[in-house]
C-alpha cells in the first residue's frame, strides 16, 4: 500500500524546472519595479545603472542602495521563509488550512515585542530580534507541547486546537501589556507588518538564517513527502516519523521566526503560495519547496511594491494588502473543503 501511494506522487518534474526558471526571471523584475516606485519614482534604467553603476555622487543611487534594495531584498527572503514553512506545515499535519501562525510564532513574538516595548524600551534592533525570535520559539514550543501530550504524538487535530487555544492567550496578553504600558500604538505598527526600514545590517543576519533553513527543508522534501500521505505510511516505508516531524517543525520555526521578528505579523503567504505551487508542479515536495521559496518570494516583493503605490505618498501595511489575497482564498479552501489534499 505505501509503495503504491508512493509511486503516485504526482510529480512534474518538467513543470517544476520551467516554473522555477520563470518564477527567478519574474522575482527579478518584480524587484526591479518595485525598487522603482516609492514616494519618489525611479524609472528602470536608473535603478539599472544605481545597481551596476553606483556612483555616491547620485541621489537617485543612494536612495536605490541605501534604502529599496535592502527592502525588498528582506521582502523576497521573509516570503521565501513563510511560503516554505507553510508548505511544510501542510506537508506534517496534512491540513490544508495550516500556516506558521497556527504554530503559536507570531501571537509569541507579538508578547515578547509587548514586554520589549514595556520593559525595555531603549532596545538594540539586534536585541528586538533576537528577543522575538525567543518568543516566537516559546510560543512554537508550547503548542508542539500540548499537542504531543497524549499517547500517539502529534496529530493534525491535537496541533490545530493547541495552536488556537495557545494564540489566543499569548495575544490577550501582548494586547494587555502593550495596553497597561501605553505602547500599544508601537505594537500595532508591527503588527500590521511591513519591511520598510530595513538595512544591510539586518540584512546580514536575515540572510544565513533563512538559507540555512530553506537548505535544511529542502534536503528532507523526499521525507516530506513520505509524511505527507500519512504517518501509517511513511512508518511502513521505514521512516522515523517522529524525528523527521521534529526536525522539520525545527525548521519551521526557524524560517517563520525569523521571518516574523523582520517583518511583523504577516499572514496568509504560507498558505496562499504553497497551495498554487502545488497545483502546478504536483505532490512531491522536492519540487514544492523550492518553488514555494520562489513564488513566495515573489509574492511578498509585489505585495511591498502595492503597499508603496496604493495610497501613495502614504505607505499601506503589507499584511493589508497580503490579506487582501489571503482572506478570500482562506474561505475558498474552506468552502472547497480540501479532501483531495
Amino acid at each position: 500500500m505505501g509503495t503504491e501511494k508512493q509511486s503516485n506522487v504526482s510529480a512534474r518534474p518538467t513543470i517544476g524546472l520551467l516554473m522555477l526558471i520563470i518564477g527567478l526571471l519574474l522575482l527579478v523584475g518584480g524587484i526591479a519595479v518595485a525598487i522603482s516606485v516609492g514616494a519618489a519614482n525611479l524609472d528602470l534604467l536608473t535603478v539599472w545603472r544605481a545597481v551596476f553603476a553606483y556612483d555616491a555622487t547620485r541621489e537617485a543611487d543612494q536612495i536605490v542602495i541605501s534604502l529599496r534594495l535592502p527592502r525588498e531584498l528582506a521582502a523576497a527572503m521573509v516570503g521565501a521563509a513563510f511560503a516554505v514553512s507553510g508548505a511544510i506545515m501542510q506537508g506534517v499535519t496534512r491540513n490544508p488550512l495550516a500556516e506558521p501562525g497556527l504554530l503559536g510564532l507570531n501571537a509569541g513574538a507579538s508578547l515578547a515585542l509587548a514586554c520589549i516595548y514595556a520593559f525595555y524600551p531603549g532596545a538594540t534592533y539586534f536585541t528586538i530580534l533576537l528577543l522575538s525570535f525567543l518568543g516566537a520559539g516559546i510560543g512554537a514550543g508550547i503548542v508542539l507541547g500540548l499537542g504531543s501530550l497524549k499517547q500517539g504524538g502529534m496529530s493534525p487535530l491535537r496541533i490545530t486546537l493547541a495552536g488556537a487555544a495557545v494564540s489566543t492567550l499569548l495575544t490577550a496578553l501582548a494586547e494587555g501589556i502593550a495596553i497597561y504600558h501605553k505602547v500599544s500604538q508601537d505594537l500595532s505598527f508591527w503588527i500590521a507588518g511591513g519591511v520598510s526600514g530595513v538595512n544591510w545590517d539586518q540584512l546580514k543576519l536575515l540572510f544565513p538564517v533563512i538559507a540555512l533553513g530553506i537548505l535544511l527543508s529542502i534536503l528532507l522534501s523526499r521525507e516530506l513527502t513520505v509524511l505527507s500521505f500519512g504517518e501509517e505510511v511513511a512508518k511502513g516505508l521505514g521512516q522515523r516519523t517522529f524525528v523527521i516531524k521534529m526536525v522539520l517543525m525545527i525548521i519551521v520555526l526557524i524560517l517563520a521566526g525569523a521571518a516574523v521578528s523582520i517583518v511583523g505579523a504577516v499572514a496568509f503567504v504560507g498558505l496562499v503560495v504553497p497551495h498554487i505551487v502545488r497545483f502546478l508542479v504536483g505532490t512531491d515536495y522536492r519540487w514544492i519547496l523550492p518553488c514555494s521559496a520562489i513564488f513566495g518570494s515573489l509574492f511578498m516583493v509585489l505585495a511591498d511594491a502595492l503597499a508603496k503605490t496604493i495610497n501613495a505618498p502614504f505607505e499601506t501595511p503589507i499584511g493589508a494588502v497580503v490579506a487582501i489575497v489571503g482572506i478570500p482564498f482562506f474561505f475558498y479552501l474552506v468552502r472547497r473543503g480540501e479532501r483531495r489534499f
